[in-house]
């Protein structure tokens, strides 16, 4: 999606005052006094529990909770006295979540895959994510249902005014100080979630349940937390690190969250991104990247698909009758290391979770293989981000096919169709690996959820000619600003841009220029009115009137604000289709057997002329193809893996 924010080696971060950490017994305390204690984290594992990419069919020692289950039993042997939390997004992600919820089933009783390999953990509490809500309420608590460990999230709350989970709980735990004595300690543990997913799965929440701001149930549960005699508290935040004012509503809340007193430790997730570390969080007030802090407070994000595991080292001191925070340490251990270009496991596959998830596994691996089609050409999403491109237009051309045939009989039947989609799988943080890549012959069901990684489903919106164009200018925001008269390198892509969020519109032509400054921030707000970077656009061969009026297919998450689109706020949906956008792709190709999508340069790229070397980086295989519309030149190795190239003139 963005660059790559997986460091492949160990980062290793201590807290303000964790110099003194390991002298801390024989300071100030006595043993007596000193409770150390560990706090682990796994975060977004989104269903990767074998080392196993099924959209490749191949083994990947870059993802599994079977390899993280290694570390977390590591780490707990190190420690006299450990918690192991997560944080959300389990159930969804990947092509084992889809085997379980449209093919085998999960009905009340059943255990998920997920769940399954987790109880073998003995974790101690988790939160919800936003893709729990996927695929419903009643899969979500029938997911759920057989976890050995508690579950809460204090921001979701239900029709009736409860919280769907339980908003806190109190850990009691008997540990072992310094001096060897066992001591009381009470942690309270508090879970929150984006309150976006109520735009986001509108379907599955409306009349249901609805959210709160996350700092406001912060607030609201905090001090009773503290009242019941919380030694500490520990937030478990599915919501990612993001700087700025706080104005409510926040997608990523965690530094907004830091901010609350009594709230001692806060594990982050959400944006796949790892922390301490991780170059997206510098230059944010209140974000100390190497110390692993949020105004002074530990806290970790554990990257995702298991790819680390974040600890908390917490020394904690006798206060009165309780105990307080003297002294952390932050720290990620990564499941792998990347020598020479080539990914190195570091740990051997968990025994136990390997046979908890058998039976599943050789389920999803027969279920991937089943073929519904054939493609004629080459399938590939290396040059999504700089040229029109097959792996898009495919989801371009599905959407237009059943939005069309839902809407042959109603009033907007003659209106003209567009269709927006976007490349997901584009490298970015998913390293040098994470491109489509099909080669011509069988489509299976494994290249369907290659092609589209995610369990939307389809909407239509009713859009102007104005909100097209600043759809495709919000879009346009994954762009770098280019200056041509500035000799060397200059990096194309913005790395902070999510590739989800860079539509691409079928049905119209245009041009994007990144000399220009985007008129959007990454956020979506209008930041340069004078800005212009879309250029020529037009509908069938005319300059697209600011009052013309489109109908556009899209997905559920976009149609219903993700991402904050102009045009799309969830008031302009006309059609709330049922089916998957994947299922409607594989509708597509089995009606017609064979396809062969053709980028046929809707769109294409200004090229900087001057003394600008425009670069952008894209995986190893991408040199066996030749992107159409426009020309590159292979520069040669780039960080992590990643290959760089230059738009040539």
């Amino acid at each position: 999606m963005t660059s790559s924010l997986i460091t492949r080696r160990r980062v290793l971060q201590t807290g303000v005052a964790a110099a003194a950490v390991a002298a801390l017994p024989q300071g100030s305390f006595g043993a007596e006094s000193v409770v150390k204690l560990r706090i682990l984290e796994t975060t977004d594992l989104h269903v990767n529990i074998m080392p196993y990419d099924y959209y490749r069919d191949a083994a990947d020692d870059t993802v599994g909770l079977a390899r993280t289950a290694t570390i977390v039993k590591s780490a707990r042997g190190e420690a006299k006295n450990s918690l192991l939390f997560d944080n959300g997004d389990l159930i969804q992600g990947s092509p084992l979540g889809d085997f379980v919820a449209y093919r085998r089933g999960m009905k009340k009783g059943d255990v998920h895959p997920m769940v399954a390999a987790m109880n073998t953990l003995n974790y101690d509490c988790g939160t919800l994510g936003n893709h729990e809500f996927n695929y419903g309420l009643e899969f979500l608590e029938n997911s759920l249902g057989e976890a050995k460990f508690p579950i809460v999230c204090s921001n979701v709350i239900k029709a009736n005014g409860e919280t769907l989970r339980k908003p806190w709980l109190m850990l009691e735990r008997e540990v072992v100080d310094e001096s060897g004595a066992k001591q009381k300690l009470k942690i309270g543990v508090i879970g929150f979630v984006p309150p976006q997913i109520v735009q986001w799965d509108k379907a599955n929440l409306d009349g249901k349940a609805t959210t709160i701001d996350i700092v406001d149930a912060a607030q609201k549960h905090v001090p009773d937390i503290k009242k019941a005699g919380a030694d500490i508290i520990v937030a478990l935040c599915h919501s990612g690190i993001a700087g700025g004012e706080r104005k409510g509503g926040e997608e990523n809340a965690a530094l907004h969250l830091a901010k609350v007193d009594g709230i001692d430790v806060i594990l982050t997730g959400h944006q796949h991104f790892t922390f301490p570390g991780g170059k997206e969080f510098n230059n944010i007030p209140g974000v100390d990247v190497k110390a692993g802090t949020l105004h002074g407070k530990p806290a970790v994000m554990a990257g995702f698909w298991g790819s680390h595991l974040g600890v908390v080292d917490l020394e904690l001191a006798k206060d009165g009758n309780g105990w307080k925070v003297a002294n952390f340490r932050t720290e990620l251990r990564p499941i792998y290391d990347r020598v020479d270009r080539k990914v190195v496991a570091k740990v051997d596959n968990d025994a136990a979770i390997v046979a908890a998830v058998k039976a599943d596994h050789e389920g999803t691996l027969k279920y991937v293989r089943e073929a519904v089609g054939t493609t004629s050409v080459p399938i590939h999403s290396y040059y999504s981000l700089v040229a029109d491109d097959a792996s898009v237009k495919i989801v371009a051309e599905a959407q237009a096919w059943y939005v069309a045939d839902l809407l042959k009989t109603t009033s907007f039947k003659d209106l003209p169709l567009l269709s927006a989609a976007a490349p997901f799988k584009a490298g970015g943080r998913g390293g040098p690996n994470y491109y489509t890549e099909i080669k011509p012959g069988p489509l299976a069901i494994k290249d369907m959820a290659d092609i589209y990684i995610y369990p939307n489903t389809i909407r239509a919106v009713k859009v102007t000619g104005a909100q097209v164009r600043e759809w495709l200018e919000r879009s346009a925001g994954i762009y770098n600003q280019i200056d041509p008269s500035k000799s060397g390198e200059q990096e194309l892509i913005n790395t902070a841009f999510p590739a989800y969020n860079f539509d691409v519109i079928a049905g119209v032509q245009y041009k994007i220029d990144p000399t220009q400054a985007s008129r959007y921030d990454n956020d979506g707000k209008l930041i340069n009115p004078d800005a212009h970077r879309i250029k020529d656009l037009t509908y069938d061969g005319k300059p697209v009137a600011e009052d013309q009026v489109f109908i556009v297919a899209t997905n559920n998450y976009r149609a219903g604000g993700g991402g904050n689109f102009p045009g799309n706020d969830g008031t302009t949906i006309v059609l709330d289709a049922p089916d998957l956008t994947r299922d409607a792709i594989m509708r597509y190709i089995m009606e017609r057997k064979e396809i062969a999508p053709k980028a046929n340069g809707s769109w294409s790229l200004v090229t900087p002329t001057g003394n600008a070397t425009v670069v952008f980086t894209t995986g190893p295989n991408a040199a066996a193809y030749q992107p159409a519309g426009i020309k590159v030149e292979k520069l040669g190795d780039a960080p992590e893996g990643f290959i760089k190239y230059r738009l040539v003139g």
